[in-house]
């Protein structure tokens, strides 16, 4: 069995709205974010380490926001296309692990939807996927509350 790690970090400031969508969760919050697409850095960053692992390049290479086609796009769709990319080279993901970063929304109770969304569209167990979170005890971006990141990692093997 061939194996494959790759890493995945996103971030958008915070702006105008009323929510975030994270991991495919729409999450209440006083802001939105800053984005072309609907900006879930979660989703964004897990994408971005299956197209290393791939040596495929990153997000901005395969959905640039200069493409009025991404303008609002749900990332599931990014992330169920990252998912054929490898199907089609005889890959699959074995896991993910993501890590918001933000003082604000608090991720914990959504966690567990946002879980069931990745594995959905990974085809995967939800047992295969983790979402956790931290904040950043008030220092930089972060924690001054202008915006929010994630990373995140991924291994994939030959199928």
């Amino acid at each position: 069995m061939n194996l494959r790690i790759g890493q995945g970090f996103d971030v958008h400031a915070f702006g105008d709205g009323d929510h975030v969508m994270l991991g495919g969760v729409r999450i209440p919050h006083a802001r939105g974010v800053v984005a072309h697409s609907d900006g879930d850095v979660v989703l964004h960053a897990i994408c971005d380490a299956i197209l290393g692992a791939l040596a495929l390049g990153d997000i901005g290479r395969h959905f640039p926001p200069s493409d009025e086609r991404w303008r609002d796009a749900d990332s599931r769709e990014f992330l169920r296309h990252c998912r054929a990319l490898a199907g089609e080279r005889g890959w699959h993901v074995v896991n993910v692990d993501a890590t918001v970063l933000a003082e604000r929304p608090k991720v914990g109770p959504h966690a567990q939807a946002m879980r069931e969304r990745i594995a959905e569209d990974l085809g995967i167990d939800v047992d295969a996927v983790s979402i956790k979170a931290t904040t950043t005890e008030k220092l930089g971006f972060t924690g001054r509350e202008e915006g929010i990141a994630a990373m995140a990692v991924c291994l994939l093997a030959t199928s």
